[in-house]
């Protein structure tokens, strides 16, 4: 950003003599600063200055180019690094958090956090906040040059630009934060909607409810992209004003040093730095600016992110090596009970049983009994609100209950595919290195589906039969 700022300024002083060649050879030809450079090139008459201070002038505009092309590469670079960073870190550590958080929460929210969310942090926080940055040391660095130049100019333009930015941003924050509130409930809506028609495709198809479908996304949709326009609308909208201001302010700086001593051949390199000034002060201060608005219409978005940030991690997130618990003789359950919350039913009462090693056990009863929420306790899924576990003589608990669960072999009543091959899901959790086909085969076998792998290759991806 410093060099960046430099170049800047190199290529602003540049201005000044190459203006001043082109108005008047004879002056710069005979300047004491630039006798050196007369001497090292020969130079023998005043119009042959005009081609150095050229070249000179093209090369610091060049040079500053580069640079500001690098400054774009790099913040670009460490704004979507951090961004994946992030998102990594959310679904990290939510992945780690308990049966019980996931079952309470609204996947929608959490999917939407990961993916646009993150999307908000990175372009609307992370790299507003670099541009701000860059922008205010660059603006700076150019009021420097302007006032070397002329202090009325300069005061004028920073004062007058400066102050009108910054009623702007007054006047747009309350807009700013509406629409910032607005983009981080509708996105989380549009998720929900595109979850559950495409998730329930089978049930849309048979009732023919596509309209709702359609309609719940669009409700939501609609008004996320007019805060998203708005917000749009209020950052770039300035610019235009600003650059009109702009001009007016030169042209009136133009007539007043056209009538001082030395009239326009005197006020044409003085106008030049300024019209090149401005046309880089301006921009920058519009940057400043649109990060400023973008920051606060990414606000919500920034803070929910940071919530689920602070998730914190499981205890025994590195023990996943040790030895499960010794199973030898059963599992007892005793004095069982569970409520959701403290201010629901107890969905579980005073239950005790005994599951002895080797025995199979079915649980009947209606729906809604607590069939799947005795099975989520037992398989440390759920913590019962009352009550305790063992295996054999061992106490289950949050410090061991991993331990456990490395006995259990689950197989739920709606069964989840990836988008993986056969082999895949059938080794689930494995990476296609890690598979063994033989085990692969062996599981087939005792699923019951060799006939059906018989006709189909393992590595060809799942089919929904």
């Amino acid at each position: 950003m410093l060099i960046a700022s430099f170049a800047e300024v190199l290529s602003l002083g540049a201005v000044l003599p190459f203006l001043a060649a082109i108005a008047d050879p004879n002056y710069i030809y005979t300047h004491q600063y630039a006798q050196p450079l007369v001497q090292i090139l020969g130079l023998t008459t005043a119009n042959q200055i005009i081609l150095p201070m050229s070249f000179i002038f093209i090369s610091a505009v060049l040079f500053s180019g580069s640079v500001r092309v690098l400054l774009l590469y790099f913040m670009t670079r460490l704004s979507y690094a951090a961004g994946a960073d992030i998102s990594f870190e959310i679904y990290n550590r939510t992945l780690h958090q308990n049966y019980d958080i996931h079952i309470s929460r609204n996947s929608s929210e959490i999917i939407n956090s990961i993916i646009r969310k993150t999307d908000d942090v990175i372009g609307g926080i992370i790299s507003p906040i670099l541009l701000f940055i860059s922008n205010i040391v660059l603006f700076f660095s150019i009021l420097i040059a302007l006032f070397s130049i002329n202090v009325f100019a300069a005061l004028v333009s920073s004062v007058g630009f400066g102050s009108l930015y910054w009623l702007i941003i007054i006047k747009s924050r309350q807009r700013l934060n509406f629409n910032s509130q607005c983009i981080a409930d509708e996105s989380t809506k549009v998720i929900q909607s595109l979850q559950e028609g495409l998730g329930g495709i089978r049930d849309v198809l048979l009732d023919g409810n596509q309209k709702f479908y359609c309609d719940m996304y669009r409700k939501s949709d609609l008004p996320l992209r007019y805060a998203q326009g708005n917000n749009s609308f209020i950052t770039g909208s300035p610019r235009f004003v600003m650059e009109a201001l702009g001009m007016i302010l030169i042209a009136g700086l133009a007539y007043f040093l056209t009538l001082s001593d030395g009239g326009i051949t005197t006020a044409m390199p003085i106008l030049g730095a300024l019209a090149l000034g401005a046309q880089r002060m301006l921009p920058a201060l519009q940057q400043a600016y649109g990060s400023i608005s973008t920051i606060r219409g990414s606000q919500v978005s920034f803070e929910d992110v940071l919530k689920l940030l602070e998730q914190p991690f499981p205890n025994n997130i590195n023990d996943s090596a040790l030895t499960p618990i010794s199973l030898d003789k059963k599992v007892s359950l005793k004095g069982v009970s569970f409520r959701y919350t403290n201010k629901t039913p107890w969905v579980l009462k005073d239950i005790d049983l005994e599951i002895i090693k080797g025995s199979s056990i079915g649980f009947i009863g209606q729906t809604g009994s607590g069939k799947t929420t005795l099975f989520d306790i037992i398989m440390g899924l759920l913590s019962p609100t009352k009550g305790s576990i063992f295996i054999d003589d061992t106490l289950v608990d949050v410090n061991n209950i991993h331990l456990w669960q490395k006995h259990i072999a689950h197989v739920p009543q709606s069964v989840f595919l990836s988008d993986g091959t056969i082999s895949e899901n059938i080794a689930f959790g494995c990476t296609e290195e890690e598979i063994d086909f033989d085990r692969v085969k062996s599981a087939a076998k005792q699923a019951q589906i060799s006939k059906l792998l018989s006709l189909i290759h393992i590595s060809e991806p799942t089919r929904p039969y």
